[in-house]
């Protein structure tokens, strides 16, 4: 049996980044994901005046409830999505200032226009520069009363989990009315680390009612991140091995970790403790017809090893795949074309037929995850390049030699 020790997760790093920002004291994330995101996040606090420390394996945020320390920031959100989401939230709760944000090219094509259609129902001055919905845009902060307001989250879930973390932070509070929701074991986590910083949220079906009052320091553990330990858990069901990940157990926060049911569904054995996970091959990768609308991230890591099972893989409900770091679903079916795998898609679905796929150059679109994924797949085919493999520094710097002694000791 190989244990992998998986970094710390993007999506609890970034909610713990802006929580501790916004609390009243000086917590402390353990184990916080170390990566181009969180790094990217990290500095856009520090721009906007809070002050960070680093130790090893661990970060001290000095929270302002009242907002930045600096009245005016420039904020580069590099490809991250939470930052890019999250921070221009946190900057609308200053009580006065102005706060400009772009991005990358890659971010720049990242909607967000549901979350900003929001943020001016709430009252804020928020003007986008170019495209309407999209980075660079300018917050001229004044404070949030708070309110009922409408949402669809239906593109993404972290507008609905940008706007639950600054509900503490306005006048009255945030009633917040849902009328699409994708991704919702996501919006599961904001309430669970809320509820570590002190703050209650109330759920009635697709309504959230979030109380003013603010947030209150604690420390905090990140835990590993559920759509990296895919990868490992498909190369095991894949390769006649067991791996187990500590750290994501019965009582882990991310949905991702259902990725497991879809393995044991297909064949493979998974156990799953209050310690972590393992995922051990049957020799049998069966196909199936699989919803992944609420653990889409996964959906490349499905779709690279769907040429192996003995029937068709077929991915249903992930049209939000299209507006990730790339058309992922589009991104998925290209590179299987290119080894030689028949592939069906649709607006939200991907078909992928049993074959023996041979190897390509991965065309990555920057994507960390389209590597990552297809680094399973190439498990079974030697000679699999990427024409971007460094962008795995975005959630995984280290994946390459990861992965690559994972590989070796199967070899072994």
């Amino acid at each position: 049996m190989t244990v992998i020790h998986i970094p710390g997760s993007k999506s609890v790093t970034a909610r713990a980044l802006f929580l501790a920002a916004a609390a009243n004291g000086t917590s402390t994330l353990l184990r916080p994901l170390a990566s181009d995101d969180t790094e990217g996040f990290t500095e856009g606090l520090t721009r906007l005046g809070y002050r960070v420390t680093r130790e090893p394996d661990r970060l001290h945020i000095e929270g302002r409830p009242g907002g930045p320390a600096v009245t005016g920031a420039e904020v580069h959100c590099r490809d991250g999505a939470t930052t890019a989401r999250f921070l221009p939230t946190l900057a609308a709760a200053a009580p006065c200032g102005t706060y400009r944000f772009d991005a990358s090219a890659q971010m720049r094509r990242r909607p967000l226009g549901p979350l900003t259609e929001a943020l001016r129902d709430l009252g804020v001055d928020l003007r986008h520069e170019g495209a309407e919905g999209h980075h660079p845009l300018t917050v001229r902060a004044s404070g949030v009363k708070g309110g009922e307001l409408t949402l669809n989250a239906g593109e993404s879930s972290q507008y609905l989990t940008a706007l639950l973390m600054l509900g503490p932070l306005t006048a009255e509070g945030l009633r917040i009315h849902v009328t699409e929701l994708v991704s919702a074991p996501y919006v599961e986590i904001t309430l669970a680390m809320m509820r570590s910083f002190g703050v209650d949220v109330v759920r009635e079906g697709n309504t959230f009612t979030v109380p003013p009052g603010g947030y209150r320091a604690t420390t905090y553990a990140v835990e590993p991140d559920a759509s990296t330990a895919s990868y490992f858990f498909a190369a095991a069901a894949l390769t006649g091995r067991e791996v187990t990940v500590p750290g994501l157990g019965t009582g882990a926060l991310q949905g991702d970790l259902r990725f497991t049911d879809v393995l044991r569904r297909m064949g493979a054995e998974v156990t799953t403790t209050d310690a972590g996970t393992t995922v051990r091959s049957t020799g049998v990768l069966s196909g199936l017809t699989v919803n992944m609308r609420d653990i889409s991230d996964t959906m490349p890591t499905l779709a690279a090893v769907a040429p192996f099972a003995s029937s068709p893989v077929r991915i249903e409900d992930v049209a939000n795949t299209r507006v990730k770091e790339c058309d992922r679903l589009e991104a998925c079916a290209r590179n299987l074309r290119a080894m030689g795998v028949t592939v069906h898609t649709g607006p939200d679905w991907i078909e992928i037929h049993p074959g023996t796929p041979r190897p390509a150059e991965i065309t990555t679109f920057g994507d960390h995850r389209v590597v990552m994924s297809f680094a399973v797949a190439a498990l079974r085919v030697p000679g699999v390049t990427y024409d971007d493999p460094g962008c795995v520094r975005k959630t995984f710097p280290e994946f390459h030699e990861v992965f690559a002694r994972f590989a070796a000791e199967g070899a072994g």
